[in-house]
């Protein structure tokens, strides 16, 4: 029989049974454990998908019949079963392969954006592109978890897909999470149906009735269709005493389970069926989130949704654990609530990761988890506040990307004092192209009325998010990176107007070999995390001679005035940001400066136009000149540039 080792194509497992499918199963699962551990990344919702993604791939035909995930970070068996399982060593590394599906990785991969609930609508125009090409009678899958049904998006493709007689056939994986529990009436409606499958095998006879029929079949020697629609003929007859459902049939979709989403035997029979049936189809399985791991089943936080390096065996995390950004802003919001009875808290599914369970657990009345549904939680804030309240919303900051209109229109336009906190700013590294936040800057700096704020230090993140509740006049933003906090950065002095000056070879402070009187030739403005880096490039330059003043406006939008002066009296202003160079911080003090006719040269430390991949933080900054080696060059070259006109 065919293990691990021998697969290259999906096709390797179409003529394999049930039996030597289960124990493929395992092989897998202990491959994901095993390699996993050693790289970090979505153990728990893999485990859960092992059986359900041998199934498809030996009823359907990828990459004839697309199969999209909804995320794809559910695709590693994907990955495993279409010729990559020897790259697993390499899994979220520069070059390596992705944690996402990938389109330069395979034919098999058709999408690579890891936000939710938009599988359905890629379906639902592949599967219009099919009929327009005469390929009306090939399949379209797209699985998608219950987690990204709480998205509104799932529930317009569903509209268009539902009244069509297009073959696309749904599979819902329904683990009952997201990064938690799902939420919500559609999710308990869910629960409702997924809770009788322990309820349907405890009925009186019914391990009798399935063994006759197995048995019965096995003696007619029939397969294919017939054989399936004999076994499901005896099985539903069970099934439908105890479970009768209409949410998905009111829609106009056949509905077919639920099924289990490990048992090999069920999910084929199911899959045969969907295969043949003409119009789209929707099968409800249920699945086990980190299923065959104990500890990642045991773990109910998340069950292992992602993991760094753990030991393989007890699950536990490996490596130092140091304080992070989320957990700062985790405890100043607890204190912040404990002072101010308006301060309520929303997330979009993303309680733990964002840091709102501690504040969930203190103050469950005034927290709110609305599902993966950020437009709606920015709305629901705009409403909050409309009512009183001062709401603090924590999302990604990649997922800000999808509720701008309603920043834009439901919150600024009507001037509400919404505060978004955004975590996982700028580059997160890892999980490549859609999730790292370099879009924030640009996106919001174009918000009437918006202020946004980007914190160097703890303190700052501390002191910078009081400043955001207190503002009642419009929205707010508090942007920090992920990882790890680092030393606190003192400034030399705080402006007037709220602005930190961290090196100032005018006075002597900070400022090595160059002191005294010199005039300023550079004014480096740090943005964020980035100060560090400015003040260790602004030192090492100094130390050469040259005079470099660093200043971190702290509130990034709208531009302080106090900038517009300090630029007009350099010789050369250099933006040192982690976002992209188009929209950014550098782009609004260039449009300031052109405004206020300073014509002082402006240059830009950005990320260029580009989605950057999954590599480490400190490689994907290397690979643009953004780190401090690279910028500590880039300066030198310009102001030696500077030197050479005069």
């Amino acid at each position: 029989m065919k293990r691990l080792e021998d697969l290259s194509l999906p096709s390797d497992v179409k003529d394999m049974s049930v039996e030597e499918l289960e124990l493929l199963a395992d092989d897998i699962r202990e491959f994901l454990i095993q390699k996993v551990s050693a790289t970090g990344g979505h153990l728990g919702p893999n485990l859960g998908v092992v059986e359900l993604t041998l199934a498809l791939h030996a009823v359907f035909d990828s990459p004839k019949d697309p199969i999209i995930f909804d995320t794809s970070h559910q695709s590693y068996v994907h990955k495993i079963l279409t010729g990559r399982a020897d790259q697993f060593d390499t899994l979220r590394k520069k070059d390596g392969l992705s944690g996402y599906t990938s389109r330069a990785e395979s034919e098999h991969d058709w999408t690579e954006s890891s936000h939710a609930s938009a599988a359905l609508s890629y379906a639902d125009g592949l599967s219009k592109a099919k009929v327009l090409h005469g390929e009306a009678d090939s399949r379209v899958v797209a699985v998608v978890g219950d987690g990204a049904l709480t998205g509104g998006m799932c529930w317009e493709a569903l509209n268009n897909i539902a009244e069509s007689e297009r073959n696309v056939v749904i599979v819902v994986n329904d683990n009952g999470r997201s990064y938690s529990k799902t939420i919500g009436g559609f999710a308990r409606n869910l629960d409702n149906i997924r809770s009788q499958i322990a309820s349907i095998r405890i009925q009186p006879g019914y391990d009798e009735v399935m063994e006759q029929g197995k048995r019965t079949l096995k003696s007619m020697g029939w397969v294919g269709e017939r054989a399936f629609g004999a076994f499901k003929a005896v099985k539903d007859g069970i099934k439908h005493q105890v479970m009768p459902t209409q949410m998905f049939q009111d829609l106009g979709l056949k509905y077919v389970g639920p099924i289990d989403g490990h048992d090999v035997g069920a999910l084929l029979g199911a899959f045969r069926y969907a295969q043949q049936h003409d119009g789209p189809l929707l099968l409800h399985v249920a699945t086990e989130k980190g299923h065959g791991f104990a500890p990642a089943v045991n773990d109910m936080a998340d069950q292992m949704h992602s993991t760094g390096v753990i030991d393989p065996v007890t699950g536990e995390a490996l490596g130092k654990v140091r304080p992070g950004w989320t957990g700062v802003f985790s405890e100043e919001l607890l204190r912040a609530a404990q002072k101010r009875e308006d301060i309520v808290a929303l997330t979009a599914a993303m309680a733990g990761p964002t840091g709102l369970t501690p504040f969930a657990e203190k103050f469950p009345s005034r927290f709110f988890d609305v599902g993966i549904a950020e437009q709606h939680a920015v709305t629901s804030a705009a409403g909050m506040a409309l009512g009183g309240l001062h709401p603090v919303v924590a999302v990604y900051s990649t997922f800000l990307n999808r509720a701008f209109d309603q920043l834009l229109m439901d919150v600024a336009l009507i001037n509400q004092p919404v505060t978004l906190v955004l975590d996982r700013a700028g580059v997160t590294g890892s999980d490549g192209a859609s999730h790292n936040g370099v879009w924030d800057m640009a996106l919001t700096s174009i918000v009437p009325g918006i202020q946004v704020a980007a914190p160097r230090d703890a303190d700052r993140l501390r002191e910078e998010f009081r400043e955001a509740i207190a503002v009642n006049t419009g929205p707010t933003v508090v942007r920090f990176p992920k990882g790890d906090v680092g030393p606190g950065i003192e400034a030399v002095r705080r402006t007037p107007g709220g602005m930190d000056i961290l090196v100032d070879p005018a006075d002597g402070s900070r400022a090595g070999a160059a002191g005294g009187d010199a005039p300023v030739d550079v004014l480096l403005v740090a943005i964020g995390e980035f100060a560090g880096r400015a003040v260790e490039v602004a030192e090492s330059l100094n130390a050469d001679g040259d005079n470099i003043t660093v200043v971190d406006p702290r509130w990034i939008i709208p531009v302080n005035p106090e900038l517009v002066g300090m630029a007009a009296e350099a010789n050369l202003v250099v933006v040192y940001e982690d976002g992209v160079i188009r929209g950014g911080v550098g782009s609004a003090l260039n449009e300031v400066l052109s405004t206020a006719e300073v014509d002082t040269p402006l240059r830009h430390l950005a990320f260029p136009d580009i989605f950057p991949g999954h590599a480490t933080r400190e490689e994907l900054l290397e690979d643009v000149g953004l780190d401090a080696v690279s910028a500590r060059e880039s300066i030198r070259g310009w102001i030696e540039g500077l030197a050479d006109r005069d």
